[in-house]
């Protein structure tokens, strides 16, 4: 299943997930800081899905109330309610 998601809040503007039995496949982030999102998407290859919303969920961006992962949280939230 493939996800798409646009953030709110943060500098990314689009998320596409693509999940497969919970488990993430890949992630693609238009927009944002490319390296950061480049390297968090690396990291979640492979993960549960309930997993890296556990490590992601909450984390803030300076004084912003959410942050790139924390919108990825979001998105894996919603995918897996699907």
């Amino acid at each position: 299943m493939t996800y798409t998601y646009r953030p709110k809040g943060v500098c990314s503007q689009m998320m596409k997930i693509e999940l497969e039995d919970g488990v993430i496949k890949d992630v693609q982030v238009l927009g944002g800081c490319n390296g950061n999102l480049q390297g968090i998407s690396a990291l979640v290859r492979g993960m549960r899905a309930e997993e890296a919303i556990e490590r992601m969920k909450g984390i803030r961006c300076g004084f912003k109330n959410t942050s790139c992962p924390d919108q990825l949280a979001v998105a894996l939230e919603q995918a897996l309610a699907k």
